[in-house]
């Protein structure tokens, strides 16, 4: 077992050779998830494996598409990684065919489908284009509870405000424990939607320079 009270993490910015290690961290962060637990169906058979085949396919064509990835790193292993959609390239993922295609053979139509439609419920929440998406984060969880989430948040929006036709990030959830902790980040609510019984509720952070301009 690692000593995860002291972990000290790093941030990188990541390539397609994390990819095998990126599927790994963000099956372990999703598996138990209710809005996948939804989507795809945890109470039929092969639900792990099909978690498994939509992680392996949205890190695949993410890094396809040359799209940016924050990591933490300890100790040189990957524990926590962030998924960033631009503004410019947003949609990119799951408008491509060949994805689509990908995932009706390995999770099969319907749950293609209503992960699809999860997708654009969220998109209709976003406040405007300028702004980018999170679709995929996580920390390992071996290592939660040690602020290295605060970490990797901190990263994302400092990376994020770089670009000047950026307001801000959105991200979702749909498990109630994260609720309380993307307020603390300074996280506003702009948006819920059903997922079948699951309330999602959708997240938007200004860019830190945009926090600055308006308390001057």
């Amino acid at each position: 077992m690692p000593d995860t009270a002291n972990a000290i993490a790093d941030i990188h910015m990541l390539d397609s050779g994390y990819s095998r290690e990126a599927r790994s961290l963000l099956y372990q962060a999703y598996r138990h998830e209710p809005t996948f637990a939804f989507i795809f169906e945890a109470e039929r058979a092969g639900y792990e494996q099909r978690v498994r085949a939509t992680v392996r396919e949205l890190v695949k064509q993410h890094f396809l598409q040359g799209l940016p990835a924050i990591g933490l790193l300890v100790n040189d292993r990957l524990i926590g990684i962030a998924l960033i959609a631009p503004p410019q390239r947003r949609l990119g993922i799951t408008e491509s065919w060949a994805w689509r295609l990908r995932m009706v053979l390995s999770t099969g139509f319907g749950c293609t489908r209503r992960y699809l439609d999860y997708q654009q419920a969220v998109q209709a929440c976003l406040p405007n284009d300028a702004v980018h998406v999170l679709p995929l984060l996580g920390v390992h969880p071996e290592f939660q509870g040690l602020h290295l989430g605060e970490q990797l948040l901190a990263a994302v929006h400092n990376w994020c405000a770089v670009d000047e036709h950026s307001q801000g990030v959105v991200l979702d959830t749909g498990n109630p424990r994260y609720l309380a902790f993307y307020k603390r980040q300074g996280y506003e609510e702009i948006g819920e939607i059903a997922v079948g019984t699951v309330r999602e509720h959708v997240f938007f952070h200004p860019n830190p320079q945009r926090l600055q301009s308006a308390t001057v």
